[in-house]
């Protein structure tokens, strides 16, 4: 092996670490590999109010919680009572299926 293999052989590796890096790093940020499991604490909705501010509906046991969310800061808003079954205006998101069910769901489409 030359000196020229050798160079290759490195640039070649370090292009394959950096891809395998920036995959994670868009997966992690498109929020594919999201949790589908039972969660004590659920959002059930948020709006943007700004860059770093927004405020969130959260499920919390038996209670709704409105939450203003800063970059700096959580604060309570409101709390309201539990929502019943069948009558909410609001409908919870659905969690994203784990990486197996979207890995598999992937492979399939091929």
């Amino acid at each position: 092996m030359n000196e020229v293999d050798v160079l290759r052989l490195v640039v070649s590796l370090i292009f394959i670490v950096m891809l395998i890096l920036a995959c994670a790093w868009i997966t992690r940020r498109a929020g594919w590999l999201r949790t589908g499991g039972q969660q004590a604490i659920k959002v059930i909705s948020s709006q943007s109010l700004g860059a770093k501010a927004y405020i969130a509906l959260v499920e919390v046991e038996d209670a709704r919680l409105v939450l203003g969310i800063t970059g700096t800061q959580i604060s309570l808003l409101h709390t309201l009572p539990p929502a019943e079954a069948g009558t909410t205006s609001v409908q919870a998101v659905t969690p994203a299926p784990g990486f197996a069910a979207t890995l598999s769901k992937i492979m399939k489409g091929r």
